[in-house]
């Protein structure tokens, strides 16, 4: 056992000594038929990165959301179908909110919500586009948010009107470069504000927008100095997670009958949770993956015909080389092993090139969505390259293996 297994690995460093003097003699030509390879591994690496980025942001963004939290609006999320029916729908108004919070008992947090976009300024500091928010204390332990510095404002600043104001950390950055706000006043749009508080930086949600672009007002100042006309939002943090259902089934019936919904009327309002970011995330996610997986088949099929018909030629100039060996001894597997390791040799090559160049690409890509090259990818990566190369190089090599010995010496 001990000598068949010294024989074994032998046979393979001479087959990859032998590899890669071919691969030497012949730069130009392996360059050329590893580049469908070469192709084919960015393609599916790159695309490993952004599903593996995506996901990762995504699962981090959507514990933002909470996964017991519900959110009523007018609108349902991802039905642009009825996008007409939702806009005819009557506003939520503030009284609706307070029959909510009074009358649910399967919820431990309540807030309302409505929100615009003001230019926030401090001296000759301006920053524009930036959200406004116009809610209650209950919605930052509600959305998960801690100060950095500062304090949140209490219940009564928030139905009192009081006029103070919690930055996101990225206006507080712009606003104030060099100082801290808290104490300080701000305009947020024509008003003026006094700041309180600053938040913890958040990031951005699925790098589509930044969490942290955003201030946080009192909903009652919100109404008095932007206008009273605002149709809000009903946060709702459920008491528990696993009663999401019966949470859900008596915020709907509380809701029906504040909104005067008649019995076999459907409802006029949404109730919408993260479960539907979930969906539409994993159908994304299906398309994305579907596209990228018939374009690396494609660049990889085309390499391994490269590979291949390279492989057929080598066999061709190399056939009085493999009468020779065969002459003096060498067996089939011998010869099949050779040419297996060459063809193997030159995808693994390409992988690898692939890899390399995949790298800095996701970088470049990760400025406009998140990407993550996690070990597995690079892995897989490999191994693919690897089951390529041995594909490609079996009907060259088995042809090199059944090559007649005598027939082989007389070729020219």
């Amino acid at each position: 056992m001990k000598r068949n297994f010294s024989s074994f690995w032998f046979e393979i460093r001479e087959g990859i000594g032998m590899s890669f003097s071919a691969i030497r003699a012949n730069k130009m030509r392996s360059s050329l038929t590893t580049l469908g390879i070469v192709i084919g591994i960015v393609s599916v690496t790159l695309m490993g990165t952004a599903i593996e980025g995506l996901d990762r942001a995504f699962n981090e963004n959507i514990t933002k959301l909470g996964a017991d939290n519900l959110y009523v609006q007018k609108f349902a999320w991802f039905d642009n179908d009825n996008w007409w029916k939702f806009r005819n729908r009557k506003d939520i108004k503030m009284e609706q909110f307070f029959v909510v919070q009074r009358e649910i008992t399967s919820a431990t947090l309540v807030t309302p919500v409505v929100g615009t976009v003001k230019t926030v300024q401090h001296k000759s500091k301006d920053l524009p586009g930036v959200f406004t928010v116009g809610t209650s204390d209950q919605f930052f332990p509600l959305n998960n948010m801690n100060v950095e510095y500062g304090r949140v404002f209490t219940e009564a600043e928030a139905f009192g009107g009081r006029p103070v104001v919690v930055l996101g950390s990225a206006v507080a950055e712009n606003v104030f470069p060099n100082e801290s706000p808290v104490g300080k006043n701000v305009r947020v749009g024509t008003h003026t504000y006094r700041c309180i508080g600053v938040l913890e930086k958040q990031g951005s949600f699925l790098g589509l927008f930044s969490l942290d672009n955003r201030v946080f007002v009192p909903i009652n100042s919100f109404f008095t100095r932007f206008g009273s006309e605002w149709g809000i939002q009903i946060h709702v943090k459920a008491g528990d997670s696993k009663n999401m259902d019966e949470t859900k089934e008596e915020l709907r019936g509380i809701l029906r009958k504040v909104r005067r919904v008649p019995p076999g009327i459907e409802d006029d309002f949404a109730i919408n949770q993260q479960d539907l970011f979930i969906q539409t995330f994993n159908a994304i996610g299906l398309v994305i993956a579907g596209i990228g997986l018939f374009i690396t088949a494609l660049s990889l099929f085309v390499g391994a015909i490269g590979i291949m018909n390279i492989m057929f030629v080598t066999v061709k100039e190399r056939t009085k080389e493999i009468g020779i060996r065969k002459a003096i001894g060498a067996r089939r597997k011998t010869i099949l092993l050779q040419f297996l390791i060459e063809s193997s040799s030159l995808s693994l090559f390409g992988g690898i090139l692939g890899i390399i160049i995949s790298y800095p690409l996701s970088l470049l890509i990760n400025q406009f969505i998140p990407t993550s090259m996690p070990i597995a990818i690079i892995v897989v990566a490999i191994l693919i390259s690897l089951i390529v190369g041995v594909v490609s190089g079996l009907l060259p090599a088995i042809r090199a293996s059944k090559l007649d010995p005598v027939e082989a010496l007389r070729y020219e």
